[in-house]
């Protein structure tokens, strides 16, 4: 048997041919800040089950990264819907559906009718996963054509994916085999059932959450925080799903190609609209309120949002007057920097909370303000003539930024005169019934293309910079988002394929060696799922607008 010659941390190793990178990694565990879970080779993710190659350069990665944790949720699903399958007899209609993330948990919703998810149910499920796992069953993974996995899937009761690869133009699906249960994943796995070693069952609402260990808490599992308003606009675009026949990307594919799919926008965007108008008619009924504070993470559709609440508001006799929160940042001069030197945009003390609450109370006791603006080329605040205000009794402020939810921002304003608004792209629509769509995908899509849209950004650029933007978020916006009057979720069922013909372009343009180039190559074969559709079908005053371009509010 020969041997083989690769470089893992900078160091040259040799190992005989046939030699797994699980084997390999089994070396380095006592270096590692976690268990092995895929390796990097030659800057593509690979799973550990691979062969080592020859000349390759490779790194470990672990639970304690994204795409390894990701490794572990995905398994873990796939033991659970096997559980499952076991469990209820395997009846091949005794389905679930991986419905969406809260925190640490994952909402799993049986399909069934008179589904009984009691106690003694998730402990029968829960029992079978602990018994895969002290089996440590090996997964593996087999690459059929197209035409046989969806027979397989066909067989299997799995219609939504027999569904999904009916528009897919891979000739090649790999499909995951589990002591026999055949399923398909996207993404990478772990190679047997004895690595999921932490997870919990929890009953709640009308299904229950699979518990997994946070990405920095490889090895624990926190008690489940429940977040109803979260839940509850999440369940709602759930159920806007259901009332518009698509609950997977296969489902509006088939619209897609049917023709459907104007009348889908249409009944999107009116569903949409009729939130707005509920949240504009809570407002109207509270009584003294004054400032509507709108926040939410990166992409989510504030602007657009704000100028259709504003419309809405005025159709009850109030006059809506926009302040964005920038106008308030403080000189550039004076702006705090990060750990890395840099001006740190994103926290609180960027902004000049203790004007924004002078000028707020001023305009709340009747006097006339002169506004700021903020000069994002001098890194000054501007005070023009013309740009001051009184408030009327009629007029209340829409007030739209990152700091929005928090009180610290708003500390002296009365809480009677304040009404928060949470507002997020809160994905319902999954891939298929076991594999999700992270909301955090669809946001980050959507910013590749308003950003080369209206800044000349690369997508190099936009994906190098979402990790510090995601870091905000989860400092700034996340914690707070219970704390609201309102959520509204501005996520369209149809938008991924309308931004898809706008997004390929930018991530194809990622040189191969450029460290962005996994990302781009990861977002690129997750648009191959969707079929597109024009820009053109879009109303002027879409959400979605405010990404491709052509609204009507000209942002």
């Amino acid at each position: 048997m020969g041997m083989i010659t690769i470089k893992i941390n900078g160091e040259e190793k040799q190992y005989a041919a046939g030699t797994t990178y699980d084997e390999v990694a089994a070396g380095y565990a006592d270096k590692l800040n976690a268990p092995a879970a895929l390796v990097m080779e030659n800057g593509r993710l690979r799973e550990l089950t691979r062969e080592v190659k020859q000349g390759a350069e490779v790194s470990i990665l672990t639970l304690a990264d994204n795409p390894g944790h990701k490794s572990y949720v995905r398994t873990a699903v796939f033991m659970l819907v096997k559980a499952i399958y076991e469990v209820t007899g395997r009846d091949k209609e005794k389905r679930v559906k991986v419905e969406f993330s809260i925190g640490n948990g994952y909402f799993i919703r049986p399909l069934w009718e008179n589904a009984d998810i009691d106690e003694a149910f998730l402990a029968k499920v829960k029992n079978f996963m602990d018994e895969m796992v002290k089996a440590d069953i090996k997964i593996t993974k087999t690459s059929y054509s197209t035409d046989e996995a969806r027979e397989i899937f066909r067989e299997a009761g799995m219609r939504d994916k027999d569904r999904l690869f009916k528009y897919r133009k891979s000739s090649s699906v790999n499909v995951y085999d589990l002591d026999g249960y055949r399923d398909y994943y996207y993404g990478y796995m772990l190679p047997s059932t004895g690595r999921v070693k932490y997870f919990e069952l929890e009953k709640y609402e009308d299904g229950f959450m699979l518990l997994l260990p946070e990405t920095a808490a490889h090895d624990s599992v926190d008690k489940f925080k429940p977040r109803k308003k979260l839940f509850n606009a999440l369940d709602t675009a759930s159920e806007w799903g259901q009332k518009l026949h698509i609950n997977t990307v296969g489902d509006l594919n088939e619209r897609i190609c049917e023709d459907g799919i104007e009348n889908v926008i249409l009944v999107q965007e009116a569903l949409q609209e009729r939130r707005i108008a509920e949240i504009a008619s809570d407002i109207v009924s509270r009584g003294g309120v004054k400032f509507v504070m709108i926040a939410g993470p990166s992409s989510s559709g504030k602007t657009t949002f704000s100028h259709r609440l504003s419309i809405q508001l005025a159709s009850f006799g109030l006059t809506p007057h926009p302040i964005p929160v920038d106008d308030y940042f403080k000189n550039r001069v004076d702006t705090p920097k990060d750990e890395n030197g840099n001006y740190n945009f994103e926290c609180l003390e960027a902004i000049d909370i203790e004007l924004f609450n002078h000028d707020m109370l001023a305009l709340l006791g009747g006097e006339e303000v002169e506004l700021p603006t903020f000069n994002f080329v001098t890194g000054e605040r501007e005070y023009n003539k013309g740009k001051k205000k009184r408030l009327g009794p009629d007029d209340i402020l829409v007030i739209e930024g990152i700091h929005g939810l928090n009180d610290r921002m708003s500390y002296a304003l009365p809480v009677e005169s304040k009404y928060k608004v949470y507002i997020s792209a809160l994905t319902a629509l999954n891939i298929d019934g076991h594999n999700r769509i992270p909301t955090t995908d669809n946001r980050l899509i959507r910013r590749l293309v308003r950003d080369a849209r209206t800044r000349g950004a690369s997508a190099v650029r936009t994906i190098g910079m979402w990790p510090s933007v995601r870091k905000g978020e989860e400092e700034n916006i996340f914690p707070f988002q219970e704390n609201v009057d309102a959520m509204f979720n501005s996520a369209s069922i149809y938008e991924l394929a309308a931004l898809k013909p706008f997004a390929e372009p930018l991530l194809f343009s990622v040189p191969a060696d450029a460290p962005e180039y996994r990302e781009a190559k990861r977002l690129l074969k997750f648009l191959d799922y969707f079929l597109s559709i024009s820009s053109e079908k879009l109303p002027n005053n879409s959400i979605v607008r405010e990404f491709v371009g052509g609204s009507c509010f000209n942002v």
